[in-house]
């Protein structure tokens, strides 16, 4: 069995490429569509995104999937363009959560996926995440805004991508993440432009 080192990106990884299936989130609208929705969270309390971004930015950062140790990716997952480095993309916004918490206006900082919430848990726990992951597993938000998606042996997963949303808008965004590592550094590049 050959082991995964979850924690490095290849260096031959393709390059994932700007489709268009973002284009339609830079329109900085009310989005009243997800007022309704609220989360399940790593941190206990559901989230309401929307809600949240009243009281302050919120910085969201959407990825496929994490892996588990001992258990296989999915079949070709390392071909998929943008797909591979889910837990280099964590352990960056994690080492970079105080540099992003002395953003002004201070953010609210979150993760996403279509994971349920006890797989986000043991993750959240194993990398020590100082920040909530939450659970889109029913797919309200991805469908509601139309997040890019892509299939999997049957799941349907997320595209990477970053949003900023304020005052229930996306005021910013960042499509496609890569390299994954570098996500959270390109995030607080989204406080000084607008998409």
């Amino acid at each position: 069995m050959i082991m995964m080192d979850w924690n490095t990106l290849p260096d031959n990884l393709p390059v994932p490429v700007d489709d268009g299936a973002a284009d339609h989130l830079k329109a900085q609208r009310e989005l009243a569509e997800i007022d309704h929705i609220s989360l399940p969270a790593t941190s206990g309390p559901f989230v309401n995104i929307y809600a949240e971004s009243f009281e302050r930015p919120v910085l969201l950062f959407i990825y496929p999937r994490t892996g588990q140790p001992g258990v296989p990716n999915p079949n070709g997952w390392d071909d998929i363009p943008g797909a591979r480095g889910c837990t280099p993309e964590l352990c960056g916004i994690k080492d970079s959560v105080e540099s992003l918490l002395q953003l002004t206006p201070r953010p609210a900082i979150f993760a996403l996926s279509t994971q349920g919430t006890a797989y986000q848990l043991e993750v959240a726990t194993r990398l020590s995440l100082p920040y909530p992951i939450l659970s889109d597993e029913r797919l309200e938000l991805t469908r509601a805004l139309h997040l890019p998606t892509f299939e999997v042996e049957g799941q349907t997963l997320l595209k990477r991508i970053t949003l900023l949303f304020d005052k229930g808008k996306i005021i910013g965004l960042q499509y496609p993440v890569f390299p994954s590592n570098q996500a959270a550094q390109d995030a607080q590049k989204l406080f000084g432009l607008r998409c």
